[in-house]
């Protein structure tokens, strides 16, 4: 079990004593980190092709802010290579827009499934909420752990830390939860009129349990004590749950191309717009205009579907979205 509250987490002021096996799996954790990161990255680069949009800026940032520097940080920290201030400070920025970075990805593409504007925009304050209220304090009692390192200030970043995984882990849950309950809805929308549809929701809900579960596994790290397994393994785990998310949107994008069979005009009014392709005109790259007044007032409201590659889709033709 975890060390007291009054104990400095081992590695948090450089040079890790661990066994060689927590070392050999701290290296293992931080080197996939940083292979799906850049593999991600480059991913990104050549399957968008509009570098715009709140999805792919979350998601180019989040690799190349995030968990680069998260993972390469610890490394330093744990393994004392070079100054323990460039170490701390670069895990640190990694860690901001790592972690809620990747809420913002999962906030940024639940609109194509929740429709209530209220739920959206709650989602929205809450993230910006716990980002200023766990951040802030959290840093400046790393720094004070450090340099400082009373009994108090020991505890309080004990607590703090804890308090904050935990936290965000629980908000990208409900944000997880949130996706796959809307997604169920859909299923009920006469699942029977397509099976390639139904096929790709249910695999969308799997991908949402995988990054529910993985969460949890950081808890489990977390709370059981592993402190220096649990932050190199977060890096690991963050990347592959932006892979995922990187998975998702293609999967929404299959969804909308998705011309459903056996329908008549009447179900297809049954379906939300973004699952109905006879409610396509054009290229699904670019949004359908709409009246100023009906705009959003926020940059941020937008998805980065528009951002994707128009060659995405290839396996359809262009009658796919043509008005019928």
């Amino acid at each position: 079990m975890g060390g007291p509250l009054s104990q400095i987490p081992e590695g948090l002021i450089g040079g890790f004593q661990g066994s060689l096996t927590e070392k050999f799996l701290m290296v293992v954790f931080s080197s996939i980190a940083l292979y799906n990161a850049i593999e991600l990255i480059i991913l990104i680069f050549l399957v968008f092709n509009h570098y715009a949009g709140l999805y792919f800026w979350t998601m180019l940032l989040s690799n190349v802010l995030g968990v680069i520097p998260h993972a390469v940080g610890y490394l330093l920290e744990f393994f004392a290579k070079g100054p323990l201030w460039l170490a701390v400070t670069l895990s640190t920025i990694g860690f901001y827009f790592m972690v809620p970075g990747q809420s913002i990805v999962l906030y940024s593409r639940l609109h194509l499934v929740v429709q209530n504007r209220k739920v959206l925009c709650r989602v929205r304050y809450m993230i910006l909420f716990n980002t200023i209220v766990l951040l802030i304090p959290t840093t400046v009692l790393t720094y004070c752990t450090i340099y400082v390192r009373t009994e108090p200030i020991i505890r309080g970043y004990n607590v703090i830390e804890r308090m904050q995984l935990a936290w965000f882990c629980a908000q990208e849950i409900l944000i997880s939860l949130i996706y796959i309950w809307e997604t169920i809805n859909l299923l009920r929308l006469r699942p029977e009129k397509d099976p390639g549809r139904t096929k790709i929701m249910y695999e969308l809900i799997a991908i949402n349990v995988v990054i529910v579960l993985l969460d949890v596994a950081l808890l489990v790290l977390e709370y059981v004590g592993f402190y220096a397994l649990q932050t190199t393994l977060k890096a690991a785990v963050y990347s592959v749950k932006l892979k995922l998310e990187f998975a998702v949107l293609r999967k929404l994008v299959s969804l909308v191309h998705a011309r459903p069979s056996d329908s008549s005009s009447t179900d297809h009014d049954k379906y939300p717009n973004f699952v109905n392709p006879r409610h396509l005109a054009g290229d699904i790259t670019h949004a359908t205009p709409v009246p100023a007044q009906t705009r959003s007032r926020y940059w941020w409201s937008a998805i980065s579907v528009d951002s994707l590659d128009r060659s995405e889709p290839r396996g359809f033709s262009s009658e796919a979205t043509r008005p019928l």
